[in-house]
């Protein structure tokens, strides 16, 4: 079983783990004002996040945990669509919050769909390294 790289439990992510870095709790007047710069609804501003704020985030991760949470997206991506503006929905009691007007985004598949093109290119080796391997040996 493949498990968490930094904690000592099996790797389970979830659609939510794309978004950890925009998450602005306790730092709206750093990240928070950062972000309020950019329109995720825009392809050029999105294309920046992305890179910025994803590819760069798990960047560190081997080419395993990489695997499984790109899998993760793809089957989001293969479902509806309302899976992707829930995911942007903001949960008061979570300890968690996105950027003003995140909740609204036009088409949030369309974010996680740049999302997997970018990711398809940053991680093109290591996706195709670990499709090689039994990823039930993990």
């Amino acid at each position: 079983m493949l498990m968490h790289p930094f904690l000592d439990v099996p790797y389970n992510p979830s659609l939510g783990h794309f978004l950890g870095g925009f998450d602005i709790y306790d730092r709206e007047e750093s990240l928070g004002v950062e972000l309020s710069a950019y329109d995720p609804d825009c392809s050029l501003d999105r294309e920046f996040l992305i890179s910025r704020f994803i590819v760069k985030r798990f960047a560190r991760l081997s080419y395993r945990h990489k695997f499984v949470l790109f899998y993760v997206l793809c089957e989001a991506l293969d479902g509806g669509a309302s899976v992707f503006s829930e995911i942007f929905d903001h949960d008061p009691k979570a300890h968690s919050l996105l950027p003003v007007g995140w909740s609204e985004m036009k088409d949030p598949k369309a974010f996680f769909e740049d999302v997997h093109i970018k990711l398809s290119e940053a991680w093109h080796d290591d996706l195709y390294k670990a499709s090689q391997e039994d990823v039930t040996s993990w």
